[in-house]
């Protein structure tokens, strides 16, 4: 956990590089769109929320919004932003039990190794028929296969992906990780057409790609994915 908290500090410097336009923004766009469904009136947690870009949409429609990370300086940009963020991991959420009718989490669960214990954690603050909007990382995706052609990208000075722990979960392996109690509601897909994200430099290929990854979402293409995005509910 100590070494997850030191990448994540070192990647608060440039975490917000290049997130307002282009391959970024449209990614955080339709994370939030898929969870829009479950915000008005919602008291709503963001598990690993960063510098705060997907929670301060978040709020603008819940009743009361929060977030934790487990990086302070993370945390602390969050802050800045006069978000209600504090810090804490997911395998021990620093919530009481039944807090919240929504919990989202993006691009968190795909670096945690104990993934079941971390979805039961969730599920222990998430009320009685709330849901939780949980993002997986797809293997049947162009994704997947770019990230293994590629190879780990750099996040900083001296620092690449391969430092912290990744995981792919296919669509039918994401049943078997639930506790009793949660079932699967919906499946939607994030990037599902788009080879690689420098693509959305070129103007005209992005208009595109955008527009097709919009109808993308909830179309039979989602099980190809790169982000699965999994909404979840918890039985009364």
């Amino acid at each position: 956990m100590k070494r997850s908290q030191e990448y994540y500090d070192d990647f608060s410097r440039s975490y917000e590089k290049q997130r307002s336009e282009g391959y970024h923004f449209l990614i955080d766009e339709l994370e939030v769109e898929i969870a829009a469904t479950y915000l008005d009136g919602a008291r709503v947690l963001e598990i690993g929320c960063g510098t705060g870009l997907i929670l301060e949409r978040l709020r603008k429609r819940a009743a009361f919004a929060c977030g934790f990370d487990l990086s302070p300086k993370m945390v602390q940009k969050a802050r800045d932003r006069g978000l209600n963020v504090v810090l804490g991991n997911v395998l021990n959420i620093p919530f009481a039990d039944n807090c919240f009718d929504l919990v989202c989490s993006y691009k968190v669960l795909a670096h945690v190794p104990e993934i079941g214990r971390a979805i039961t954690e969730i599920a222990r603050v998430t009320k009685p028929g709330g849901r939780m909007v949980l993002e997986f990382y797809n293997p049947y995706s162009l994704r997947y296969l770019a990230k293994r052609i590629a190879g780990p990208r750099p996040i900083g000075e001296g620092r690449t992906e391969a430092e912290v722990y990744t995981r792919w979960d296919a669509p039918q392996v994401i049943p078997r990780l639930l506790p009793p109690a949660i079932e699967v509601e919906a499946f939607y897909g994030v990037r599902v057409i788009t080879p690689f994200a420098a693509v959305f430099e070129i103007p005209f290929l992005a208009r595109a790609l955008s527009a097709i990854e919009r109808k993308a979402v909830a179309s039979p293409l989602r099980y190809f994915g790169g982000f699965l995005v999994t909404v979840l509910k918890k039985r009364t």
